[in-house]
């Protein structure tokens, strides 16, 4: 992605401290040797990051935290005016509450920048196609941009999917109509196709659309006071991220 869009990376690391790292005087640092192993051990990782980035030609820093939490990512994104953020998933597969738990599931609220969130399995990039999940009939034209953003870097395929579940089931015909209502505030787009599934649940809905039409990316919006937006509630969130190996990417509107 920086490559594709000529951006500067930031490495930001968080590390937790018994005590205020910063403040700590040199010689009190010997007592906290499991906390000293620690911290050599991501310095070591960040310079890795930054020589594989400069073999790569591109710009990058690197930055270590000694606190963990939210709000210190959020303030360095902040701060920077980042484009993107990037975050790994935690823990292992299939444990409904590591990928958007705790942490992740902070930053994907509290955002003002896109959030694309990777698990453990190769993610296969550029992008060529790319799933805009919505009910559209939120304008969610704002968010939509950064989709169409990456879309264009990656040449990719923009795949437009409402799912009609058990509460709003309609014709399909009826379900594209919100879609083509919207598709029409964007005339330059050219890559795109509209979906409707009548599903159970709209995780299942996802799940059956890509059994069909393979896709490298799942683009969502959330609602940073209240979560996912009124269709995807925060387990159908956790269950569309967890159940799928795809990186999923959040915008807040």
């Amino acid at each position: 992605m920086a490559k594709l869009f000529d951006a500067e990376i930031h490495f930001f690391h968080l590390i937790q401290t018994p005590v205020d790292w910063v403040k700590l005087e040199k010689e009190k640092e010997k007592r906290h040797p499991e906390t000293l192993k620690k911290i050599g051990s991501a310095k070591s990782a960040l310079r890795e990051l930054e020589k594989k980035a400069e073999q790569e030609h591109l710009k990058c820093q690197t930055f270590l935290q000694y606190q963990v939490g939210t709000k210190h990512i959020i303030k360095h994104s902040g701060h920077f005016d980042h484009d993107f953020i990037i975050t790994g998933s935690s823990g292992t597969k299939g444990a409904v509450r590591e990928l958007l738990g705790s942490y992740v599931e902070e930053i994907v609220r509290k955002s003002d920048v896109p959030v694309i969130v990777v698990k453990e399995d190769e993610v296969a990039f550029p992008f060529k196609n790319i799933v805009f999940v919505s009910d559209f009939e939120e304008d969610v034209s704002q968010a939509f941009k950064h989709v169409i953003s990456i879309a264009k870097k990656c040449n990719a395929h923009i795949h437009l999917l409402r799912v009609n579940t058990k509460t709003d089931t309609n014709s399909i015909q009826a379900g594209l109509k919100p879609i083509q209502t919207f598709v029409e505030k964007f005339p330059g787009l050219k890559h795109y196709s509209m979906f409707v599934n009548n599903e159970p649940s709209v995780e299942v809905g996802i799940n059956t659309f890509l059994t069909y039409e393979p896709a490298d990316l799942i683009a969502m919006c959330t609602h940073g006071n209240t979560g996912f937006l009124n269709l995807f509630s925060k387990s159908i969130a956790e269950g569309v991220a967890n159940h799928s190996t795809l990186p999923v990417m959040t915008i807040r509107i």
